[in-house]
């Protein structure tokens, strides 16, 4: 509930700046400097194992307006399979064109993504460095559009706004649109604008080169290696820049199992970052607003836990109800309706503003939230678990969510590579974990107890939705 009333005040932040803001119009480069005075960029993209979607972020790139003589492209890729010869080919392509591209080929991955950044940022001659991971189609005035926010010394990060390319490809995706949209609204506009930490996201941002030198580079002993250089960034004194009214145009996973392990990535990823910071953030000379929003920030991986504890333990307490223990729940239960309104207003708040061309705008939002909570109460196991590693500090590789260039619905990732071939441990632990709250649904029927039965009913559609979607998924990928 602490987290969840966090989260409406950033809310109630943002729909103040909202209000305030007039519709004025995004500058560009071009306003303040002339063609000869643009900065020298560098672009790099990590890549590895993306055959589908390599040749289209290449092609984006080439196409910014922007001068061939002020910018060049790094390709980071570390693929195993035909992506580095399709990369290969595309290098060669546009170095005929007269662009300055060059293929970065590591056999190692030492670092992973995070050691792939840092290998070429030490050749990188741009004084900003612009990175876009692979299933991103970034407009072709992303440059003069952010690189104009740099006109100011003390900002060491410009980051854009995801949108999604696929977003009504299935349910799966409009659900994960849904979420990320409260993140790319609430969130980091209202951090941003009140001031507190933000995070750059991994991709669709510009850094100044000199920002990450000083905060010390790109380190991999964290998943979620961009969470941890920003707030390290931070520290040193360096502001973000967060542009909502900028979209990158990105492509969601429509595999269950891949979700899961961007889920996972994100998620253990966040936790090993709190481990490893919330001790400098708590000796830092900060405001205490300041220092509160970072562990909340930080922290929100623990929200897993306390969801799939919160709902595991709920049954043995309506088993002992009145039976061993006279109590009544229904003043703890109170705290978690409190929870679930707070998380509604915030989703509603960004469903108003990131959904404003539509005509149905509450139906919609009625229609997701139920979708969203039943997913997120799916997640809780796999994301707990997540969590729970992160902060032992198991090490795990960094695995890359795989995109299939879907771009419209007939689009088909069916029987493609880099899909789950075989059922997994987790699946099956979730199948069992419906099924008990299946039974604790059927049995406060029994007992005409039906005060937790709609947690229950949310716990168990939740479950059950994440193990049908896993096994059809993988079934589809055979």
């Amino acid at each position: 509930m602490v987290y969840c009333l966090m989260e409406v005040s950033l809310a109630i932040r943002y729909w103040q700046f909202k209000k305030q803001e007039s519709n004025r119009s995004t500058p560009h480069l071009e306003t303040v400097k002339t063609p000869e005075e643009y900065p020298f960029v560098t672009v790099q993209l990590p890549i590895f194992n993306e055959m589908y979607v390599v040749e289209r972020l290449i092609d984006a790139i080439a196409a910014f307006n922007y001068p061939k003589d002020r910018f060049e492209i790094q390709v980071l890729d570390d693929s195993t399979d035909e992506t580095i010869e399709i990369s290969r080919a595309k290098v060669a392509e546009y170095q005929a064109k007269g662009y300055q591209i060059s293929l970065h080929h590591r056999t190692d991955r030492t670092g992973y993504k995070a050691g792939a950044l840092q290998a070429a940022t030490q050749s990188a001659k741009g004084e900003f460095i612009a990175i876009f991971d692979a299933d991103f189609i970034p407009k072709s005035n992303f440059l003069l559009q952010t690189l104009y926010y740099f006109t100011d010394p003390k900002i060491g990060v410009v980051q854009t706004r995801w949108e999604h390319l696929n977003k009504n490809y299935s349910l799966l995706t409009k659900v994960q649109a849904f979420f990320l949209d409260a993140h790319f609204t609430i969130e980091q506009t209202g951090r941003n604008v009140s001031g507190y930490f933000i995070n750059f996201n991994g991709t669709a941002g510009v850094w100044r080169k000199k920002t990450i030198e000083e905060a010390g580079g790109w380190q991999a002993d964290t998943l979620t290696e961009d969470l941890d250089l920003s707030y390290r960034a931070q520290l040193k004194g360096w502001r973000f820049k967060y542009l909502e009214e900028i979209g990158s145009p990105s492509e969601l996973p429509a595999d269950m199992r891949a979700f899961k392990s961007q889920q996972f990535r994100w998620i253990k990823g966040g936790a090993e970052t709190a481990k490893k910071l919330i001790p400098s953030i708590a000796r830092a000379e900060l405001p205490v607003s300041i220092k509160l929003n970072a562990f909340s920030h930080l922290l929100s991986s623990s929200v897993y836990i306390i969801i799939f504890m919160t709902l595991v333990l709920s049954v043995p307490l309506l088993l002992v109800k009145n039976m061993f223990i006279e109590t009544e729940y229904i003043h703890y239960g109170s705290l978690f309706f409190v929870s679930n309104i707070a998380v509604a207003f915030v989703y509603y708040i960004s469903t108003h503003y990131r959904e404003s061309d539509r005509k149905n705008r509450f139906l919609y939002f009625m229609y997701m939230l139920p979708l969203f909570l039943i997913i997120t109460m799916g997640l809780s196991l796999h994301n707990a678990l997540a969590a729970l590693r992160g902060y032992w500090g198991e090490q795990t590789p960094f695995i890359r969510t795989p995109k299939f260039n879907l771009l419209n619905n007939k689009d088909n990732w069916k029987n493609k590579k880099y899909t789950h071939k075989k059922i997994d441990w987790m699946t099956m632990l979730e199948g069992l974990v419906a099924l008990y709250f299946l039974s604790a649904i059927f049995y406060s029927i029994w007992i005409m107890d039906l005060t937790l039965t709609p947690i229950y009913l949310l716990a168990f559609l939740g479950f059950v939705s994440t193990f049908s979607y896993s096994i059809r998924h993988t079934k589809m990928s055979n």
